[in-house]
């Protein structure tokens, strides 16, 4: 190599390099998410299994809107199955005598959680969900309704929000009203028996207020594949009373 060329060809590295070490020193590193505080243990220990809660109205009681059949086979098959899969997958686990409060935030994506994440998401989604339908529905209560309008604008347009985050599950799922950290109402999704409790699990966690579950078993003896008419339904069996002491 000529020494001309040598000396060009070494002057263009070094200022390379220079370069890269100039943009590397200018470029802002990226920091990685904080981790999320440690869950303090947990307050109550649980004697015994766990078991299926009753129904507060009998299971015609909700006709139209959702028939007694549904609900039979709802609360008395689906929901039974998941406390008794839950029971056994909890044996032997750290989870043996938590409270379903103190489990889900504790669950995690790994495969010894999952027949716990599935099966504790359905009975903490199904017995909260059996307490917000009611058959004498009613309106947000004074304080609910003004978080309503706080973060939505009103009630038409929160209304309007939920029913497309409900139509847009797909296959199996819930669309949820919750209250975030800063107080304020949002409306989320989650897909198989996920809960918006599940802060190691879901994108944005929050204390649920509503609940609505679109698995096809909940709505498919009478309204087939319409689930829009099953979602339109529901706004006429919600129990405004219980969403309102939830969000006290």
């Amino acid at each position: 190599m000529e020494k001309r060329t040598f000396l060009k060809t070494s002057l263009f590295l070094g200022v390379a390099a220079f370069s890269s070490s100039l943009i590397e020193a200018c470029t802002p590193s990226k920091k990685a998410a904080p981790a999320p505080p440690p869950l303090p243990p947990p307050t109550r220990r649980r004697n015994g299994d766990f078991s299926l809660p009753a129904l507060p109205y009998a299971p015609a009681a909700l006709e139209p809107h959702i028939d007694k059949m549904t609900m039979e086979i709802h609360h008395g098959r689906h929901h039974q199955a998941y406390v008794n899969n839950l029971n056994d997958a909890v044996k032997g686990t750290t989870f043996a005598d938590y409270e379903l409060d103190d489990i889900m935030p504790r669950l995690t994506a790994a495969d010894a959680d999952k027949k716990i994440r599935n099966n504790g998401g359905g009975h903490w989604n199904h017995s909260f969900f059996w307490q917000t339908l009611s058959p004498s529905g009613g309106a947000p209560g004074p304080k609910t309704a003004a978080a309503i309008n706080a973060s939505f604008g009103d009630f038409g347009k929160f209304k309007e929000e939920f029913v497309n985050a409900a139509k847009s599950v797909f296959g199996s799922g819930w669309a949820w009203l919750c209250v975030g950290a800063d107080g304020k109402l949002f409306v989320s999704t989650t897909p198989n028996q996920d809960n918006p409790l599940m802060t190691q699990l879901v994108k944005q966690p929050g204390k649920p207020l509503l609940g609505l579950d679109v698995w096809e078993h909940a709505y498919y003896l009478k309204y087939q594949n319409k689930r829009p008419d099953y979602i339109s339904a529901f706004f006429n069996i919600i129990n405004w009373n219980e969403v309102e002491n939830r969000f006290q």
